[in-house]
């Protein structure tokens, strides 16, 4: 097998790990487990925690002491052992404890599936810009591939997900020690645990509009992993009324619709910037959270289907907008020396302290909206959208920043090659 097809069935599988379960533990532990809306959102929270340290540590264990390959095979090994672990679980503080350390094992191997995709690449002489997206792409499709074997299969509302994810990480793990070594590069010059960790670009928060950037960073990255953790409940909860409808038949296959969506409007990105610049598709991206929240409160698996369906491709729009376009703000507004570490800090704020927050808060919030176990769902999405609404309001006044056409030109296929390495 070519080394391409090798790295492609690497990230075809990385994303499976994560699909198979992601979008639909939360409607388990709701619907099944019967956890409540705060249980639901801490236990997702975990994946927040754990982005804020894990992968800088073990990237200066890889960078340092042990090949790339082998500690992302043995996070995966570890990895596929605790979701096993947490498929006979069900008590929601045990839970919480296995999928913390579930998540500071897999939240790692983001970046070292892509740091082993770029170094072989690189050592069998290809271009990683040329090359590496179209490879990473199939993380994508075993991401949307991993939701449909869950739904298809009905196990939406079984640990049998986790049995899915258990044995994919574990075939994984063991795959990835088969890849040509990558071992630590030698070099004078040590990487430091602040700078792994982005804490170099503390610095950039003395200019106002880096900090204020940063904090809206935060404030958005709270909104990302919302429907990730109770778009499941929310659709299973239609059981009652809508029995037979293809929203809670298969909401896996439903859901999807949002993964689809991302491929193709990380397509449509360059267009955005060029003509609107940074700041502008920035606005878009919160104003399309919006809508993501609105139609869910207003849509239904009957007459509304078409709403819900509308909610899922707006998605894309609203996750990949926001990501590459605040990348390369960070990129192009930082010194050359510190835009590692800057974009380590972005990913702290976004996928760290965002995605904690948002998923400490939102479950409060399904919490205060339910009354004798049934959860008021328009009202728990009208108040998403309104905390959208608010950012969407507040962004264009307190963020300056000028669009210049020839800066974005310059650096933008690297930067949305370099974003679709984050996100499935």
């Amino acid at each position: 097998m070519g080394i391409r097809y090798r790295l492609t069935l690497m990230n075809f599988l990385q994303f499976f790990v994560w699909g198979s379960w992601l979008i639909s533990l939360g409607g388990y532990m709701g619907n099944s487990l019967h956890f409540t809306g705060g249980q639901i959102g801490s236990i997702f929270a975990t994946m927040g925690i754990a982005s804020l340290f894990m992968p800088g540590l073990l990237g200066i264990v890889a960078d340092r002491w042990i090949n790339a390959e082998r500690v992302l095979g043995m996070c995966h090994i570890v990895g596929a052992l605790l979701l096993f672990w947490a498929s006979t679980v069900t008590d929601p503080h045990l839970m919480y404890i296995i999928m913390l350390f579930n998540a500071m094992a897999y939240m790692p191997t983001i970046a070292l599936n892509n740091t082993v995709s770029y170094n072989v690449l690189e050592q069998k002489g290809f271009d990683v810009v040329k090359d590496f997206p179209p490879i990473r792409v199939w993380g994508t499709i075993g991401f949307i591939c991993a939701m449909w074997v869950v739904d298809l299969f009905g196990w939406n509302l079984s640990p049998l997900q986790l049995y899915i994810g258990s044995g994919s990480a574990l075939f994984l793990g063991i795959y990835a020690f088969t890849m040509p070594a990558c071992p630590p590069v030698k070099s004078t010059k040590t990487r430091s645990l602040s700078s792994a960790l982005g804490l170099d670009a503390f610095i950039l928060f003395k200019k106002t509009k880096m900090a204020v950037f940063f904090v809206f960073a935060m404030l958005l990255g709270a909104a990302l992993q919302i429907t990730n953790t109770f778009g499941g409940s929310f659709l299973q909860d239609f059981g009652t009324t809508y029995a037979d409808s293809f929203a809670v038949t298969h909401p896996g296959l439903l859901m999807s619709v949002s993964q689809i969506s991302e491929t193709l409007f990380i397509l449509s990105i360059p267009f955005f910037l060029h003509r609107f610049g940074i700041k502008k598709v920035m606005m878009i991206s919160i104003f399309a959270w919006v809508l993501r929240f609105g139609l869910f409160g207003i849509g239904n698996p009957g007459g509304g289907l078409f709403l819900l369906i509308l909610s899922m491709i707006i998605y894309g729009m609203a996750f990949d907008f926001f990501n590459i376009s605040g990348s390369l703000f960070v990129e192009t507004e930082t010194e050359p020396g510190i835009r590692a570490s800057a974009q380590g800090l972005f990913m702290i704020m976004t996928n760290g302290l965002g995605a904690f927050f948002g998923g400490v808060l939102s479950g409060k919030v399904v919490d205060y909206f339910t009354v004798g176990g049934i959860k008021n769902w328009p009202s728990i999405w009208f108040v998403f959208a309104g905390y959208a609404l608010i950012l969407g309001i507040i962004f264009p006044f307190a963020f300056r920043y000028k669009h210049e056409r020839k800066v974005v030109k310059a650096t933008l296929a690297e930067e949305a090659s370099s974003e679709m390495t984050f996100r499935p």
